[in-house]
């Protein structure tokens, strides 16, 4: 476990010597409040904290704003017609929405 630190160590101070680690988004600017999670959320929280930072989004979020766009969409239809054709759709992204969060739940278990 020493060595390991050492070498962290030995890295940053190598960055640093190289100006590597100025002029960096952020720099000088406190952290940010976050709340002081435990055990699996806090790796959950790092997890998504990451893909945002990298702006990466899951499916399943994605997919809740689509879901939410076609609720919206349907509840403005006026014919009959109209409305079968958005409740297909709202049906087809309620599925994938459900299928991408367990998939999600049985990854992170």
């Amino acid at each position: 476990m020493r060595s390991f630190r050492s070498l962290i160590e030995r890295q940053i101070a190598k960055a640093q010597a190289s100006g590597a680690l100025t002029g960096l988004k952020g720099e000088g600017a406190p952290l940010p409040d976050r709340p002081v999670e435990k055990g699996d959320a806090a790796s959950m929280s790092a997890g998504m904290r990451i893909m945002a930072d990298a702006g990466v989004v899951p499916e399943e979020f994605a997919l809740k704003k689509e879901l939410d766009a076609a609720r919206k969409a349907y509840a403005a239809c006026q014919s009959e017609a109209d409305r079968k054709t958005a409740m297909a759709k709202l049906a087809d992204l309620e599925l994938r929405y459900e299928i991408a969060r367990e998939a999600r739940r049985k990854f992170m278990s």
